[in-house]
Order: C-alpha cells, then structure tokens, then sequence
C-alpha cells in the first residue's frame, strides 16, 4: 500500500508542477486516445488542484476534447467515410447509426453521465451520426459533470465502485439528477 501511495503522491507532484495547462492537456488528449484512463487523470488533477479547480480543469478539457473529436469525425464521415464504402456497407453504417441519431437527448445525457462510458466512442457515433451539435454539446456539458464528480471523489478502483453499496447509491442518485436536468434542458431548448 505504501508504494501506491508514493506513486499517486509522485504522479500528483508531476502533474502540479506541470501545472494546470499540463491537467488540462492530460483530460483532452484522452478525449483523441481512449487507451487512456480519464478516471486516473481526474483524480489526480483534484488531488493536484484542490476539488473545485481540478474538477474544473478537467470539465472544460474533457468537454472540448470531447466536442473537437465530434467536429473530426463528424467532418471525416461526411467528406471521406461514404466515398470508401460500397453501397452495402453504407446501408449497413447507416442502419446502424440511425438509431443513435435518433436517441433523444435525456438518453444521451444518461450514456455521457455513466462513469464507464467509452466518451471516445460517443463522440465518433455522434459525429458520424451527425447528431446536432446543439445537442451534443447540451448534453456533454451536463453528463460530463456527473462523471467527473464520480471520478474526482469517487476515485475507487472498478472493483470496490461496482461492489461498494455507497458508491452504486451515489452513482444512482447522480445519474437521477443528470436525467431530471436534462428534462428540464430539453424541454427550455427543444433538445428532443
């Protein structure tokens, strides 16, 4: 135990003299790189900025990542993925995406919330399925801080989140507020 704790107080030395741009670049590039584990960085952002600071850093990072890897794929789909593909295989993308594209906003609020949600898979299905932008971006601003709050002071290995009751009740109840406010959002904006 005590070399984990020497190596999370290392890895919080490294990225606090990094200071906050070295946070910030850490939650964006694993909007580009899902190998990486966003969960990690923001808790040590939090141990290296304090709770509202680091949860901040990392809010605006992962929100940006997140909305600029849309803009890519949503880019890369509509000048080159079509032209590539035979006219089986575009029926086939299609068919699948269409149902993406039609998830209603409270629903992609709810998938962005979960802490375990492959952001780097949303944003290429929304981008390819050409969700609106208005909506991704609505719903990034408001999943995304359920996720992080669950990240930076959860911070629990997957073991000890999924069996441990307090975390699954805290996880439930965020969740719930991330669904009520989007009801709220979608109906103020016409997100649906």
């Amino acid at each position: 135990m005590e070399v984990v704790n020497s190596f999370v107080d290392f890895c919080t030395n490294f990225i606090s003299q990094g200071g906050i741009l070295f946070g910030f670049f850490l939650i964006f590039l694993e909007s580009f790189l899902p190998v990486l584990p966003l969960g990690v960085f923001v808790a040590l952002n939090v141990n290296a900025f304090g709770g509202i600071l680091g949860l901040g850093i990392s809010w605006v990072a992962t929100c940006l990542g997140c909305f600029v890897s849309y803009l890519f794929f949503s880019f890369l789909s509509e000048k080159y993925l079509y032209k590539f593909l035979s006219s089986k295989m575009v029926e086939k993308v299609n068919k699948g995406i269409d149902s993406f594209r039609k998830i209603s906003f409270s629903n992609l609020v709810l998938v962005i919330s979960l802490p375990f949600t492959p952001a780097f898979l949303v944003n290429i299905i929304c981008g390819i399925a050409r969700v609106s932008r208005k909506k991704f971006l609505a719903s990034i601003f408001i999943g995304k801080v359920f996720m992080l709050i669950f990240w930076g002071y959860v911070s629990k290995s997957l073991i000890e989140s999924v069996t441990d009751i307090n975390t699954i009740i805290i996880i439930s109840l965020m969740l719930l507020v991330a669904y009520v406010i989007s009801k709220i959002v979608s109906k103020k904006f016409d997100l649906e």
